[in-house]
């Protein structure tokens, strides 16, 4: 009777998981958006709380995926845990996990060296241990530990490349250590976004060099304390744009590059890979004409504004042609088309989603009236 009474209260806790999980946004048919975190820590290396913190935290932020990817060398609570097994963080957070929830903990370390090659993340490892064994605080075994989570057919990514402790101008560049990396194919995604920053030069380090685009809470305290909701703040979120939930899948898009950022009040990613989504999301209604005055509807299904820049020929009625649609709402405006019309097209730049340093996304939507 316990056990029976266990398993309804466990069956309980997940069910209201997915009752209350947020949809962030429309997914295309056929495609599913994993929003996952994979740079954060614990006290198992100098984060401040214990792994299943991460793991509860992730289910508020209705999360799909983390990787509690904790420092290889740099270890702050030696004198009071035991940290001879470099896989435990994982072992405790992957524990919590039910067989009927969405989220997933992926195995994953912070090969954390001086600059260069700097701090560089492994997810999807099989074995922390045998990472552990370049420790050494130099290039030599900075780049035997990549090599060695490549092993493990690991997903490797550059963590702040634009750190102001490594790079006091806050430039993302590459040493030639990095470019061994990339012309041996070790060095697979850079974090375009870390913790509060944004970094240009690693978006065009990204695209010039064909890597999939990251971005990381990095945290190391509590969520709420470094995004506080109340101030309406969310942790930089990933979305892998997956064929489905299994995570040989997720694991498969990483690597073909399928990505996209969340961070602050914008999205970040490839044209390619995002300009599906933003078409998803954003719908046009006609709401019929008065004279010669078009309403149209313009609807937001995601969880970010969309900030609007009329790109086309025609004139608003009531406003400019730069307005603002708030997350999961719409906005009604008037256009004066010069004559009855049975179909419109709408171009615009979405200023608040970033294809490219200084790019926005461009996108057209037709409407037949």
């Amino acid at each position: 009777m316990k056990k029976i009474l266990l398993l309804v209260f466990l069956l309980s806790i997940s069910l209201n998981y997915s009752q209350n999980r947020k949809e962030f946004f429309k997914s295309p048919t056929g495609l599913f958006l994993i929003a996952s975190d994979l740079h954060i820590h614990s006290v198992f290396s100098d984060g401040r709380v214990w792994p299943s913190i991460r793991v509860e935290e992730a289910r508020r932020d209705s999360l799909d995926l983390i990787s509690l990817t904790e420092h290889i060398e740099y270890l702050s609570y030696r004198g009071d845990l035991n940290y001879d097994d470099r896989n435990r963080a994982f072992q405790i957070a992957s524990g919590m996990i039910q067989d009927n929830e969405t989220l997933m903990v992926i195995n994953g370390s912070e090969i954390t060296k001086p600059m260069p090659p700097g701090h560089i993340n492994a997810v999807f490892i099989k074995d922390a241990n045998k990472l552990n064994l370049y420790n050494k605080l130099n290039i030599e075994d900075g780049y035997k530990a990549v090599k060695e989570a490549n092993n493990q057919g690991a997903f490797v990514f550059w963590n702040h490349p634009n750190w102001i402790e490594n790079r006091d101008d806050g430039i993302a560049r590459l040493d030639s250590i990095h470019n061994v990396l990339l012309d041996e194919n070790l060095l697979h995604g850079i974090e375009v976004v870390n913790e509060q920053t944004y970094s240009e030069e690693a978006l065009e380090i990204a695209i010039s060099n064909n890597l999939t685009i990251m971005g990381t809470s990095d945290v190391h305290g509590l969520i709420d304390w470094d995004y506080p909701k109340e101030n309406n703040m969310h942790r930089p979120i990933t979305f892998i744009i997956s064929k489905n939930r299994t995570k040989k899948s997720i694991r498969d898009a990483l690597f073909d590059r399928k990505t996209f950022v969340w961070h602050r009040d914008m999205l970040v990613g490839k044209e390619e890979n995002i300009e599906p989504i933003i078409q998803e999301n954003f719908q046009i209604k006609s709401m019929g004409y008065y004279k010669k005055i078009l309403t149209l509807r313009l609807i937001n299904n995601s969880v970010v504004p969309f900030k609007l820049k009329y790109q086309g020929n025609y004139t608003f009625h009531h406003r400019g042609p730069v307005f603002e649609i708030p997350p999961k709402d719409h906005l009604d405006v008037t256009i004066k088309t010069l004559e009855i019309l049975d179909e419109i097209s709408m171009d615009f730049e979405i200023q608040n989603i970033i294809i490219a340093p200084k790019k926005f996304l461009a996108i057209s939507k037709t409407l037949q009236l």
